[in-house]
């Protein structure tokens, strides 16, 4: 038994509408192909395919204001309110006030104290270590889950090895961050990466942010590209995809891609896509962020 999450920055319900929601203007034949040929929106929030479940996650967390990615994400993967913690919504990085939160309930180290192997998937380059050798704090949720759950941040080597995913999916960001002898890959090609790392843990956790910098900027063309990305990647990684043996999570933090007729966030709910084993047990108690955490350790 074990668990792939996919985590996409800023995609929320929004409407059926092309014309503001790039999720019913791109091409998402494998998120189709999973969804029984639908896309959930703000009329269709739960159904069921013959393959996963659908439900809608609270995003707001009943605190006033729009929810942000610190709190969201802490929220997501502590399984606090950390938006009540804090008092309201903050972010894009968790407030330090967070920091003993994430230290001590964050799921890679839930897991780890019951013997589970995780694994977060995004390779970081040089720059990264760079700026986290020189003392500065300003870091994700993820990242700061990993140093203190002494999980390890994958880097360049790890990535030409097919052992970590680059957060861009193709990587073709990382020529220009020094790496010119990396090459670019397909999306398919990436998401056989990503079945083959999950296979040796029983977590494995891949961050993909591009959707909610597509959503801040408003462009028809470059949120379409992004998504139509992921999609590539979700089915190089269902190519093998074992329902029996595995569970497979895809859901967010708060909504920005699905209304590209604002460039802030939205109080929309979030959609929380399961599938694999025990697809229905897990998406019966999911409601909110804060669930998915507790369901998860629970399920492992």
């Amino acid at each position: 038994m074990r668990v792939i999450f996919l985590f996409l920055d800023g995609v929320g319900l929004g409407k059926a509408d092309p014309a503001v929601n790039p999720l019913f203007r791109a091409r998402l034949p494998h998120l189709r192909s999973l969804l029984g040929g639908k896309i959930p929106h703000l009329g269709l929030r739960r159904f069921s395919s013959d393959l996963a479940e659908v439900v809608p996650l609270n995003a707001t967390l009943r605190v006033t204001g729009l929810p942000q990615s610190g709190t969201g994400q802490a929220a997501l993967f502590t399984g606090v309110n950390a938006a009540k913690l804090v008092g309201r919504h903050f972010g894009p990085y968790p407030a330090s006030t967070l920091h003993p939160l994430i230290r001590e309930q964050n799921i890679f180290s839930q897991l780890k104290s019951k013997g589970h192997s995780v694994c977060f998937a995004n390779a970081f380059p040089k720059q990264f270590f760079d700026y986290v050798a020189s003392g500065k704090r300003r870091l994700s949720v993820t990242t700061l889950s990993c140093q203190n759950a002494d999980v390890e941040i994958l880097d360049a080597g790890a990535l030409s090895r097919d052992e970590a995913v680059s957060a861009d999916i193709t990587r073709g960001r990382w020529p220009e961050l020094g790496y010119p002898d990396l090459p670019i890959i397909t999306p398919h090609d990436a998401g056989r990466h990503l079945w083959q790392i999950s296979r040796k843990h029983t977590l494995t956790l891949f961050e993909y942010w591009l959707t909610d910098y597509a959503g801040h900027g408003r462009g028809v063309t470059t949120a379409v590209e992004v998504l139509e990305r992921f999609d590539g990647m979700l089915g190089g990684l269902l190519e093998d995809f074992a329902p029996k043996e595995c569970t497979l999570i895809l859901t967010s933090d708060h909504g920005n891609i699905e209304d590209l007729s604002t460039k802030s966030h939205t109080r929309s709910p979030v959609p929380c896509i399961v599938a694999g084993s025990r697809r229905k047990e897990l998406s019966s108690v999911l409601k909110s962020l804060m669930d998915v955490t507790p369901a998860l350790v629970s399920l492992l």
